[in-house]
């Protein structure tokens, strides 16, 4: 038994494809990497996180199977054979791509942007936006200036 996010069954449960556990680690491994998030920290990530985790884990074991010595591959984003070009991911050599489709659905993965209503936007603090006409009964008129 190996330290994962997913165990040998599962993967079979998940893929239909059968792996050792020497292979699972070496997924795991892939997936820590990518993830940036190793197995030691298991206690502090959500239970979403750790479903998404598993699915990686078992979609990486399963894709990792079928290709041929990993760790000896440059790291391209375009082959060309026979006159035709292909533009590739810059994981897509090193990562299964329905393990990078578990892994963007890890809540610290996806973007952090956040979104500040400004005081200019309608609904703010109760009545309509300060800009629109409507609403100038709403607001108290103050000179400018400190004559």
């Amino acid at each position: 038994m190996t330290d994962a996010w997913a165990t040998a069954q599962q993967v079979i449960d998940i893929t239909g494809v059968t792996v050792t556990d020497v292979q699972l680690t070496q997924a795991q491994a892939s997936i820590e990497m990518f993830s940036n998030r190793i197995h030691d920290d298991t206690a502090r990530i959500r239970a979403r996180d750790l479903y998404w985790l598993r699915m990686a884990v078992a979609y990486q074991a399963a894709w990792e199977v079928s290709q041929f010595d990993l760790n000896a591959r440059l790291d391209a984003t375009q082959v060309q054979q026979d006159g035709v070009v292909a533009s590739l991911d810059s994981r897509a050599m090193t990562l299964g791509p329905r393990a990078k489709q578990a892994l963007q659905r890890c809540s610290w993965m996806r973007s952090r942007t956040i979104h500040v209503r400004s005081a200019f936007e309608d609904g703010q603090r109760g009545y309509g936006s300060v800009l629109a006409e409507a609403s100038d009964e709403q607001h108290t008129w103050t000179p400018m200036g400190g004559g």
